[in-house]
């Protein structure tokens, strides 16, 4: 697909991209900022219409996203690598459980952990106002249901999609690679171009939606503690402040300090669900718990496809349903190209279990002890206006919960200053992301330029801004639906793209299975038996490796690509001390690339003891999926030469199975 570049160009802004991007962002904000109340009006009726036409389409979406990823996950397809073969994992197994966790907490569960399931149990999606345990149980499954596996489910496809092809195929750590198998090398074009962009405005809204709601969270936050008002003067100032400081972080480069700060925050909010469970019904809430979880695993599958066709209220499954999954849709990029940077080596089997399982316990033993905290007020303490609150005032309702507990002002400081970190360190890891995804170059773990940092986090905040002074929530939820319409298309084209991509790794293991014709010369297996044995417990050390990849792996390489030259092919070479490889270029179909990598490693305890305790070495065999667990020190020139015809025919039987 694309070569190997041994030193990958620098970090630049990818201009058809940006200006895309930029363009249709900047004007949504200007209009929306310029005419509040025109853009609100416009927004709820654009969100009416994608409720009642398209939020079918949305709930099938996103059950296909999810069906696809544990059906992968669960097949054969399951064992292989988003990396090279033998690439092995850069986290332990309890560090990369550990940053799944902290990517599933964001400040919006502070917002809707109480407000959505009071809602809920007064509004339900049908009948009237709703009372007693029934509704309660009914509230806590949607409650589940928006924040389960489905959106986890979509996180998975994205993170898939965009590790698989630059890890495992050299491509950028962009989405358009996602479309390669498509469409080909058009990928760096108006097509690849436009569905890139397409990620960072849907990026933009999710991210200004979480923004959004945070802002009224810490409004409310304040205004329980301090004499500040509900006012849209303080949400802008509050936006001012936080996406400044979330920017200065991202410019700067004190990830080190907002890790630091990041764990003490994680620890603050466990200690505060910790909290809630003792100092509250501990036993009924543990209980709630796994009656929730009974429930929702029970009815998941109807609820998947339940557009309450025969009833209920107009816009329930706008005003929720269908905002959350577009909400969803619209975090996948962001939250994908995180999970996909740190995944690199895990097979997909582990890597999509882990992305659905891990961070869902945590977000869902959350809600349930504070949705549950909350139930418990009104079906036992007759506390039915936080109910009432939760409809009119959603930002203040939590903060009433907490109020009936003991130290009751000291755990609401500290929900506010933990809900202040996350807002400010969603905001830094949204812009570092949106300005990697626009632009290119680089190696995949590298970020964006910093002007793109600041540009977007500005832009973050204003459309942020805007929303909110053009209907505060409503205008939210409106304009996250209609941003990741267009991204919800684009996803399902990505699942395509790696659909054709994982076929092809079943024909590469049929094709490595194809024995090419004999050549003339004597194989490996051919030579003398004390000639074998001897060279099987010889341990080479490092400046043997150099001399022998310079003697003979290097002539071997040069003749084998000046006949594929006289061919009429495309052919490159690279010559670096330590790696050497032959590339040759196919057009539209997968290149053919040999490597010769030396690498070093422990002599083992059974050597000769003039062999022990120093490292040995061997030049190892590369090709485009990874290594292929033998070496070539041994071999003469001639058995070289042989040995990469016998890998090019395999290759050349591999585009006949997949042409």
């Amino acid at each position: 697909m694309s070569t190997l570049e041994p030193h990958p160009p620098e970090v630049r802004t990818l201009r058809p991209v940006f200006l895309l991007a930029a363009t249709l962002v900047a004007a949504f904000a200007i209009l929306v900022a310029a005419f509040p109340i025109d853009a609100g009006v416009a927004l709820l009726d654009a969100q009416t219409w994608a409720s009642r036409n398209v939020g079918w389409y949305y709930l099938l979406a996103m059950t296909v996203y999810l069906v696809f990823v544990v059906g992968v996950a669960l097949s054969g397809y399951g064992n292989v690598k988003l990396g090279a073969d033998h690439d092995e994992p850069e986290f332990s197994y309890l560090s990369w459980a550990g940053m799944l966790f902290a990517a599933g907490i964001s400040i919006t569960l502070f917002f809707f952990c109480v407000s959505e399931p009071l809602t809920h149990y007064l509004v339900p999606p049908q009948g009237g106002v709703g009372s007693g345990e029934a509704s309660a149980r009914q509230a806590m499954q949607l409650l589940f249901l928006h924040w389960g596996l489905h959106g986890w489910g979509v996180f998975a496809l994205a993170a898939m999609a965009l590790a698989y092809f630059a890890y495992r195929h050299n491509l950028p750590l962009a989405l358009r690679s996602a479309l390669y198998p498509l469409i080909g090398k058009r990928i760096n074009g108006p097509i690849g171009y436009t569905v890139d962009a397409l990620g960072i405005v849907a990026t933009v809204f999710g991210l200004g939606a979480d923004m959004g709601f945070g802002v009224l969270h810490l409004n409310a936050g304040l205004n329980t503690l301090l004499p500040v008002p509900h006012a849209a003067w303080v949400q802008v100032g509050l936006i001012v402040l936080m996406m400044g400081a979330a920017i200065t972080v991202a410019v700067s480069g004190v990830e080190k300090g907002v890790r630091w700060m990041s764990d003490i925050n994680m620890l603050l909010a466990i200690g505060l669900l910790l909290f809630m469970l003792f100092a509250g019904p501990t036993q009924y809430l543990l209980n709630a718990l796994m009656q929730n979880l009974g429930d929702y695993l029970g009815n998941v599958v109807g609820k998947s496809f339940d557009v309450y066709a025969y009833g209920g209220r107009p816009d329930w499954l706008g005003n929720w349903t269908v905002f959350y999954w577009a909400w969803w849709i619209g975090w996948a990029p962001f939250v994908g190209l995180f999970i996909a940077r740190i995944s690199r080596g895990r097979t997909i089997r582990e890597f999509v279990f882990g992305v659905l399982l891990i961070p869902l316990g945590f977000t869902l033993a959350w809600l349930s002890i504070f949705g549950n905290s909350a139930l418990d007020q009104i079906l036992h303490h007759d506390q039915l206006q936080l109910a009432q609150m939760a409809v009119d005032t959603p930002p203040t309702v939590l903060y009433a919960l907490l109020d009936n507990y003991p130290w009751s002002r000291t755990v609401i400081t500290v929900t506010v200053i933990v809900s202040f970190i996350f807002f400010v360190t969603s905001a830094d890891s949204g812009t570092v992301v949106l300005s990697t995804l626009s632009s290119h170059g680089g190696a995949p773990e590298d970020d964006g330029p910093r002007w793109l940092r600041v540009f977007w986090g500005e832009m973050t905040g204003l459309v942020t801004a805007g929303l909110l002074l053009a209907g505060s929530m409503d205008a939210l939820k409106s304009a996250v639906v209609l941003a990741s319409l267009p991204f919800s298309v684009v996803l399902l084209l990505m699942l395509w793209g790696l659909t054709r991509a994982l076929g092809e790794e079943s024909q590469r293991r049929k094709a490595s299975q194809y024995s090419p014709t004999p050549l003339i010369g004597q194989s490996r297996h051919q030579r003398g038996w004390r000639q074998r044995l001897t060279q099987a417990v010889h341990f080479p050390v490092r400046d043997e490796v150099y001399r022998f990849m310079d003697t003979d792996v290097r002539p071997a390489i040069e003749a084998v690509a000046a006949q594929l030259r006289e061919q009429g092919l495309n052919v490159q070479t690279s010559f670096e001390p330590g790696q050497m490889e032959l590339v040759v270029d196919h057009g539209e179909q997968q290149v053919f690339r040999y490597q010769v990598v030396m690498r070093g490693y422990l002599t083992p305890s059974f050597a000769a003891q003039r062999f022990r305790n120093q490292r040995y070495y061997r030049a190892e065999v590369h090709l485009y999926e990874g290594g292929q667990d033998y070496e070539l020190v041994g071999y003469s020139r001639q058995q070289i030469i042989n040995d990469i015809i016998d890998q090019y025919e395999r290759h050349l039987q591999f585009l006949h199975l997949t042409r």
